[in-house]
């Protein structure tokens, strides 16, 4: 992700930059969490602090690889000076241990092929004289450990004969619990790591400088935390479940999550999707009560959907009916509008027999007879309509996607309680839920109403100056500059793009995606055409075509146009 990109070449990163990066890690954590840490976790932070500078070096460089064991013979870190010094203190503090046996998996992990066959090789041959002398060259590791199998060594056995291989003490690193913690702490989720700290040293990205502060954190209390732990070790749990397809432990694992109520909103988003996971792999091993209750226990998409679903393969239609019903008049997202519109009219016809009228769309279009090139079918498009325009440009979902974000920067990176935990976010936490814009709600209106009463071209061309430099999963600042923020809103009028605005703002996560692929661009204010190309054997998608349905509705122009090649005449 890496839109936003500085100007400025990368930075050289200091030589223990990952350990000085753990420690912002650390002391912002400390800084907003210090009250509801348990007494484990304060004596965790305590001891990596009061550590030898070289031991929370190698502390935090074994912490961030994925091996879980390490030969000491193999560390091998410039910039540690003193590796045997470093491992004494970290067993001193109880920070590594060091392994007295090892099962085959572990060998398989911290020996080379070469390494096993080099100590196992004369038993294995006892074992099975029929395999050859010298298989270092054509066996293959994974058929040396089946064979390791069939020794039947004890672990301790094993790690006896590898230490003639290797004699150095072999560690792996402990508190991985903690610093799990504190990553989830500090990040909000576990997929972000600290390579976003170095994207930011090194000047590659810049993250705009939002509030985060401790009253408005994402994890109020203790209370709130473990709720979310306990939703991350559930699954978990699920994913281990459906690995080893494990019907019976599955239908258990829903009665466990049935038994919880979650009553924090830090956990709301995460919570739903494991119902809807769990509850529509219970759907497909036959077990739909149980689906049912699952997805009553969610509050996101497409719980409601799979509920009506259930209950018209179950023949209760007036109960599917009425949920549809729930679904059309408060929607959680535009995927729920369509797909509760098409079960109501089936349900319909089933309860009263008669067929309802079938809409069919009818899009404004363009048919074009185009010569092959080496060019996308996009910019062939584009090409051949210039004649006819200002201007024609590429600009798919980027352009309105940035001028989304120019529009609604402030808004997007408000102080709201929970949405920001740590300074590298490129959006809050809420930003794809159902109720980002209720939390924002007095604040984005006010900002629509100075839009709509000022020069909105000059304040959004405004924003591109200000903002084009920080990372934004909206803005497009290397594809689109501002001159096309300009051009675009000097002609684009702002009701139009306040209209598109409020349905991005509705479905935030499923809206900014569809666009158009053209922009074409007249002389005067409202001369403009939005164009989704589609070459031979394409369609519009779904959501191409909720678009086009509402370009129909607020009657702003856009035409698809369809792409027919022909090649060229001889001579």
């Amino acid at each position: 992700m890496l839109d936003a990109m500085t100007s400025a070449t990368p930075q050289p990163l200091s030589p223990h930059y990952y350990r000085d990066n753990f420690l912002r890690l650390c002391d912002s954590v400390e800084r907003q969490y210090s009250d509801i840490f348990n007494a484990p976790e304060r004596q965790f932070l305590l001891t990596f602090r009061q550590l030898p500078f070289d031991a929370q070096c190698l502390y935090v460089r074994l912490v961030s690889r994925t091996s879980p064991w390490f030969r000491e013979s193999r560390l091998n870190y410039q910039e540690i000076e003193d590796i045997s010094g470093a491992l004494d203190a970290l067993l001193h503090n109880g920070l590594i241990q060091c392994a007295q046996a090892l099962d085959i998996d572990g060998a398989a992990k911290l020996f080379t092929l070469a390494e096993l066959l080099s100590t196992f090789s004369e038993a294995l041959a006892r074992s099975d004289p029929s395999q050859p002398a010298n298989p270092t060259a054509t066996a293959r590791k994974s058929t040396v450990l089946a064979q390791l199998e069939t020794l039947d060594l004890s672990a301790q056995e094993i790690a006896a004969a590898l230490r003639v291989c290797d004699p150095s003490r072999w560690v792996a690193p402990l508190g991985l619990e903690h610093v799990a913690l504190l990553q989830l702490l500090f990040f909000g989720n576990r997929y972000q790591s600290l390579t976003d700290f170095i994207l930011q040293d090194i000047g590659v990205v810049t993250y705009y400088p939002y509030a985060v502060s401790r009253d408005r954190r994402l994890f109020p209390h203790r209370a709130a935390l473990e709720e979310h732990l306990l939703c991350l070790t559930l699954t978990d749990e699920y994913y281990q479940l459906l690995e080893l397809d494990d019907t019976p432990a599955l239908r258990e694992l829903a009665g466990h999550v049935l038994e919880h109520d979650v009553v924090h909103p830090s956990t709301y988003s995460r919570w739903s999707k494991l119902c809807n996971r769990l509850a529509r792999e219970l759907e497909r091993r036959e077990a739909a009560d149980l689906a049912l209750s699952l997805y009553a226990r969610s509050h996101q998409h497409p719980a409601r959907e799979r509920q009506a679903r259930i209950l018209e393969q179950q023949g209760d239609f007036s109960q599917a009916l009425e949920l549809c019903q729930q679904m059309l008049v408060r929607p959680w997202c535009e995927p729920e509008v369509d797909n509760a519109a098409r079960i109501t009219k089936r349900l319909q016809r089933k309860i009263s027999g008669v067929s309802a009228s079938r809409h069919r769309d009818a899009f404004p279009e363009l048919h074009l007879q185009l010569h092959p090139n080496d060019h996308s079918v996009e910019f062939s498009v584009a090409q051949h309509l210039a004649p006819q325009w200002q201007s024609v440009r590429v600009v798919e979902n980027r352009l309105m996607n940035t001028l989304f974000a120019l529009a609604f920067w402030e808004q997007i990176f408000a102080p709201v309680a929970g949405a920001f935990s740590h300074p590298y976010q490129a959006v809050p936490h809420d930003m794809y839920s159902a109720d980002f814009y209720e939390r924002r709600s007095e604040l984005i209106e006010q900002r629509i109403e100075a839009l709509i009463h000022g020069e909105l071209n000059e304040m959004l061309v405004a924003a591109f100056h200000r903002y084009h430099q920080y990372q934004c999963r909206w803005l497009h600042s290397r594809a689109i500059d501002a001159q096309l923020v300009a051009d675009a809103c000097s002609v684009i009028p702002a009701t139009d793009l306040i209209a598109i605005w409020r349905r991005m703002l509705f479905d935030p996560r499923e809206n900014k995606r569809g666009f158009p692929d053209l922009l074409a661009l007249g002389e005067k204010p409202g001369d403009y055409c939005m164009i989704e190309v589609k070459a031979p054997g394409d369609r519009l998608q779904d959501h191409q075509k909720r678009w086009f349905r509402f370009f129909q509705r607020q009657a702003i122009p856009a035409q698809v146009a369809w792409v027919e090649w022909i090649e060229r005449a001889d001579g």
